[in-house]
């Protein structure tokens, strides 16, 4: 018990090190009373929106015509009051790191800004749900395993990431700082699957399996595409400016065509290289340059090698 409390005397030090540690290191600590988007408030706005998006399959069941409108009322009128906090946080954080204005210094009010913004993205959910109504089928036409529309919206871990990126890219196009990016990677830590807010995709989009695909923030995929596990659409190199600086708007990743199938492990970069529509790109290739339409890309089989064990 005497070395316990030994010990215990320290931490008061400890506490203080670390505390000066924040004066010493300030861009990876976030002090004031300015707060940032929630992580936990914004999960749960992602949670209510499949409720809506996918309603029955959630948390409320029994529901039906008689009763759907005023449950999917009462959601809304909820998300309208969460995502306008969230976003007004993020546009008056964005706002202050760019102009480089202490918390406590007088800044705009960003709270007309982020309900304005709140009600844009709420608009947007009719078509989110006709968008991800072809994904659920394409996974069902793509996947001879699926044994229904249900057994997709409740398992399949490639629409969940499609989901949210969908909800993502919404508030991405509106311009919303950090909650797109933090819906993306809550998504990539529950499936595995990575996908930029930023990137620009079509319909009847089906992930299979799922798990280590990659999707940069310009990569542009058509109607129709299907990709397997261990995919990655990034990028081939970084343009720098005179100053050595990242060039961060220019396209990166590459453009993938109607109806193109990426097998497993595949690696398909640069900003300018195309997948033209139609074609195939086989297990584990790696493309750097635009491929014709109608095309099959498959890597030379390799050589077993048997030998008796020792």
């Amino acid at each position: 018990m005497a070395t316990d409390i030994r010990l215990k005397d320290l931490l008061p030090d400890l506490t203080d090190r670390i505390v000066d540690t924040y004066h010493e290191i300030a861009t990876i600590n976030h002090l004031g009373h300015c707060p940032l988007p929630s992580m936990d408030a914004v999960v749960e706005v992602a949670e209510t929106l499949k409720e809506i998006l996918y309603p029955g399959y959630r948390k409320r069941q029994n529901l039906h015509f008689g009763n759907v409108t005023y449950h999917v009322g009462d959601l809304i009128d909820g998300l309208h009051d969460r995502l306008t906090q969230q976003i007004t946080r993020a546009l008056r954080h964005d706002f202050r790191r760019k102009n480089q204005i202490a918390c406590g210094e007088v800044q705009p009010d960003f709270e007309a800004s982020g309900q304005e913004k709140a009600i844009q993205f709420l608009q947007s959910l009719p078509d989110v749900r006709r968008l991800l109504a072809t994904d659920v089928q394409a996974a069902y036409d793509g996947d001879p395993a699926a044994g229904s529309l249900d057994e997709i919206i409740f398992c399949y871990p490639g629409l969940e990431a499609i989901t949210i990126y969908r909800l993502a890219h919404e508030l991405h196009k509106l311009k919303v700082p950090l909650i797109p990016r933090m819906l993306s990677e809550w998504a990539h830590g529950r499936t595995g699957i990575d996908i930029h807010p930023g990137a620009t995709i079509g319909p009847s989009f089906f992930i299979d399996h799922g798990t280590g695909v990659v999707i940069g923030a310009t990569t542009e995929i058509a109607s129709g595409v299907k990709l397997y596990q261990g995919v990655t659409l990034g990028a081939l190199s970084f343009t720098k400016d005179d100053e050595g600086n990242l060039v961060r708007t220019s396209k990166r990743h590459p453009t993938i065509e109607e109806n193109v199938v990426i097998y497993a492990n595949a690696t398909v970069l640069g900003g300018t290289t195309t997948i033209g529509r139609n074609s195939v790109i086989g297990a584990s290739a790696s493309v750097y340059e635009s491929v014709p339409p109608n095309t099959v890309v498959t890597l030379e089989k390799p050589t077993l090698r048997m030998r008796q064990a020792s």
